[in-house]
């Protein structure tokens, strides 16, 4: 009894060689990781050179709204790059 189940656990050679990540998935990663510094980079600046001078360029559209989709677009990217299934 013991015997067959060892033997259901077992991979086939073919299974063993091959990589669990693809090539599609890795770029996909690579992808998600630009696509997050990209958002990042959107969120730069903003401030004020003098400090007793306040700044309303630090909530504009491109930093409170457009800079955080962008960066969730790239999580999500890198979601779909680990959780799909090769052939």
């Amino acid at each position: 009894m013991m015997k067959e189940n060892q033997k259901k656990n077992l991979l086939r050679p073919e299974d063993e060689a091959r990589m669990p990540m693809t090539r599609k998935g890795i770029l996909l990663l690579a992808a998600g990781f630009a696509v997050m510094v990209l958002g990042y980079i959107l969120m730069i600046g903003g401030g004020s050179d003098d400090p007793r001078q306040f700044s309303y360029a630090m909530f504009d559209f491109r930093r409170t709204v457009l800079s955080p989709v962008v960066i969730l677009a790239g999580v999500a990217l890198i979601i779909v790059g680990i959780l799909r299934k090769s052939k």
